[in-house]
């Protein structure tokens, strides 16, 4: 999979989004907005990021009731941050300012997925 293309395409979808990674087979590939600081750590981020995509397995336990889960929102008081399966066990994982138009580039980094999927 191309991760870095999908980081550059998902950073250029909006000037709202801070921060893209794409978490697979263990190996997270991602990108800061020049001029932006990172609230965590890489460790920290690492973290999160395996703890989301424990998440995504206890979600898709459900899919055969509700349908499968196509993206996760979680509104923190600094930022927006959105989940987005990708490939087999992989995740998307954006966060973006609060004023951004969440939905909307929602729409916008599900299009970038399927073109690399």
């Amino acid at each position: 999979m191309e991760y870095e293309k999908i980081c550059d395409e998902v950073l250029d979808c909006d000037n709202k989004v801070r921060y893209v990674g794409v978490y697979d087979y263990g190996e997270l590939h991602d990108k800061m907005r020049s001029g932006t600081e990172s609230f965590l750590s890489r460790e920290e981020t690492e973290l999160s990021l395996s703890q989301a995509v424990y998440r995504w397995s206890t979600r898709k336990k459900t899919a055969d009731k509700i349908g499968k889960p196509i993206f996760a929102l979680a509104k923190y008081e600094k930022l927006y941050r959105v989940t987005i399966p990708i490939g087999g066990a992989g995740l998307i994982l954006i966060s973006t300012e609060l004023d951004a138009d969440v939905n909307g580039i929602v729409k916008k980094i599900l299009q970038i997925k399927n073109k690399y999927s």
